[in-house]
């Protein structure tokens, strides 16, 4: 069922307040059969989120991105919304819950459920997703490559907390006929993947090593959080086939139309509450200017990341006061991001990789692509969201204690037993020093598709800043939070 809604979007102008009515799509079903626009708006808590279509209003009639084609009535919008910045915000989740229940099929029990065995009809069936907003990605054991080939692992693992039943499932886990793991993530936009598949050097700088090359090509390794499918068309024909439960494989022109559409999409905050248009008075941020943007641009410290917004240091006359604010605080959270050092130590993907440990850089460290604010080289890192002792408490997720066999490179900061809510980058190399790693996530329409991190941790900005603040010490003030904070807002 398609439901729109017209909604009350306030400004903070020059005159005072001003009203518009704006009529926006809540929720794409598959096989609506809608026009997708040359650019969709819809607001969020903070402001209106904005996606432009470089396709043009694009018929999805039988086009395969908004087709359900599998089993279990999903289509790619499903999980990839534009009110969400074409990701999926677990307040949608929320709702499209007490519209549907577990009838809807974004809560199929394949990957919607935390394991598929439990009674759908149940919320408890669905608590992660709903609380958290993450799916199960279930992955063979042991490990196996981009091109499917086994790898001989570096650790065994061991089940330690099993929440969900689903890895020691004699159907689903790690002693069944076919082993695999089940970890929980958040899915990854579908929109900026110019950014994202942006290849910035001709090898990673971080370990010396050459990138990985698909069909002859020279691939960012930035696609997924844990790199295991490398390629547009790899990752949507996995989709396809596991989240969409489709009886066999694409065809070539069905891979080629969902790549086209995705790659030709760009999705920004556009209008922020307070601080008004993102592309006026001296700001050239929202997604006019990230779509004109050269993606792999690398920040430096005489172009930082995120300078676009240093022209509202010095609000223009005639704006409110809570504007001039919002707009001050904004500019001084850019500032932050590049030029705000602190030491961070005992990180693997940073201080293993020749940086020394501890280095002292800024958050620009790592989210260093301008526009996007992924990591120009593999951005691959243990920041201790998944593993232990830095981890968030976590008894509604799975424990695995993975222990490095004799003669393995050990992890390099937390030795030769881990233990992890989710090895990461290590289920797809099989590498001890590895375990933990997830790719660093875009940091372009966050007020839209909340909660944060791979598996759902932070719960809004503000505890993602404490995230950082915490582990590594910054001592950040609540004046510097907050700029932080109203940064992220805007992005």
């Amino acid at each position: 069922m398609r439901r729109i809604a017209t909604v009350l979007t306030l400004s903070l102008l020059g005159c005072g307040l001003l009203a518009t009515a704006q009529d926006y799509v809540t929720w794409w079903e598959a096989n609506e059969n809608r026009e997708f626009p040359q650019a969709v708006s819809a607001p969020n808590a903070n402001g209106t989120l904005t996606t432009l279509n470089a396709s043009g209003a694009t018929p999805t009639k039988g086009h395969p991105f908004f087709t359900a084609l599998g089993g279990n009535g999903r289509a790619c919008i499903t999980c990839h919304q534009p009110s969400d910045g074409m990701a999926l915000s677990v307040n949608t989740i929320q709702q499209r819950w007490k519209t549907l229940g577990y009838r809807d099929p974004l809560f199929a029990s394949i990957d919607g459920a935390n394991c598929p065995n439990l009674p759908p009809e149940r919320e408890e069936s669905h608590s992660l997703l709903l609380t958290r907003g993450v799916f199960r990605i279930p992955l063979p054991w042991p490990a196996r490559d981009s091109k499917g080939r086994r790898i001989d692992p570096e650790f065994t693992i061991e089940v330690v907390r099993d929440p969900t039943g689903c890895n020691r499932s004699p159907q689903y886990g790690l002693t069944s006929a076919d082993p695999h793991i089940s970890v929980y993530r958040r899915p990854r936009p579908a929109t900026n993947l110019r950014y994202i598949m942006a290849v910035g050097f001709p090898f990673d700088p971080k370990s010396g090593l050459p990138l990985q090359s698909a069909d002859g090509r020279m691939v960012s390794e930035a696609l997924m959080g844990d790199a295991r499918v490398l390629t547009l068309e790899g990752q949507a024909g996995d989709a396809m086939r596991t989240h969409l439960q489709m009886n066999g494989n694409p065809t070539p022109e069905q891979i080629r139309q969902i790549v086209v559409f995705e790659s030709g999409l760009t999705s920004a905050q556009s209008h922020d509450q307070w601080g008004g248009s993102l592309a006026a008075d001296g700001a050239q941020g929202g997604p006019e200017a990230l779509a004109a943007a050269p993606a792999g641009e690398l920040q430096s410290s005489k172009a930082p990341i995120f300078r676009e917004f240093y022209g509202w240091k010095k609000a223009p006359a005639g704006g409110s006061e809570e504007q001039r604010k919002f707009r001050e605080s904004v500019a001084r959270g850019a500032e932050l991001f590049s030029k705000r050092q602190f030491l961070v130590k005992d990180t693997a993907g940073i201080n293993s990789m020749g940086f020394g440990n501890p280095v002292r850089n800024s958050c620009a460290m790592c989210h260093n692509m301008h526009g996007s604010g992924i990591d120009v080289a593999p951005g691959r890192i243990d920041l201790g969201t998944t593993n232990e002792p830095y981890a968030k408490p976590s008894p509604d997720l799975p424990l695995f204690k993975l222990t490095c066999k004799p003669g393995a490179k050990p992890h390099p900061f937390l030795g030769r037993v881990v233990y992890t809510q989710d090895p990461g980058y290590a289920l797809s190399t099989g590498r001890c020093e590895d375990i933990g790693k997830i790719t660093t996530q875009q940091m372009r329409g966050l007020s839209g598709r909340a909660p944060y991190f791979a598996n759902g941790s932070a719960r809004d900005l503000r505890e993602l800043v404490d995230i950082y603040n915490r582990r590594y010490n910054i001592g950040l003030t609540e004046q510097e939070r907050e700029d932080l904070i109203n940064l992220m807002k805007v992005l």
